[in-house]
Parts: C-alpha cells; structure tokens; sequence
C-alpha cells in the first residue's frame, strides 16, 4: 500500500510524539550492562596493548614462535593476527 512522503513524515511525528509521552514500563538496573562495557572497554584496550607490544618484539628481532609461545599459540597464528600491523608499523 503507498503512501505519500507527508503520510510517512506525519505518521513519524505520531510516533515520536507518542515516544516522548511514554512512561518506561520495564525500569531495570542497568549495573550489569555497565559492567559489560567497562569490560568491553578493558579487553580493548589489552588488545591494543598487546598489539603494540607485538609490533616492538618483533621489530626488536624476535621471531613469530616465541611471541606465539607468549599468547598461548602457535608462531604462524600470532604471524596470522598480528603481521599486518607489524608490517604497518
């Protein structure tokens, strides 16, 4: 069924309008979503930090195996995750 652009946009503002009125009905603790993202902000910033370390144990000559042995795997998967920003850097 089409509807003209001024039926969508009046529908919209209906919405809108009905949105802003709306009392929230399911009111919860929002601790463990913070938790979830101050988490989520911590593994991020690990990453960049062993990222960055990475880039210096190779540029300092250490091979691919020995940081593998370092994160729990193998040389060639460290090579795989982090060569690119080696080669960037």
């Amino acid at each position: 069924m089409p509807r003209t652009a001024q039926e969508i946009l009046d529908h919209a503002d209906e919405l809108a309008a009905r949105f802003e009125r709306a009392e929230p009905t399911d009111v919860r603790d929002a601790t463990a979503l913070q938790a979830v993202r101050e988490a989520f902000l911590a593994r991020a910033a690990a990453e960049r930090e062993l990222g960055d370390a990475v880039v210096r144990a190779r540029h300092e000559g250490h091979t691919w195996a020995s940081i593998g042995a370092m994160v729990g795997t193998s040389g060639e998967a460290a090579r795989q995750r982090y060569g690119q920003a080696v080669n960037a850097g």
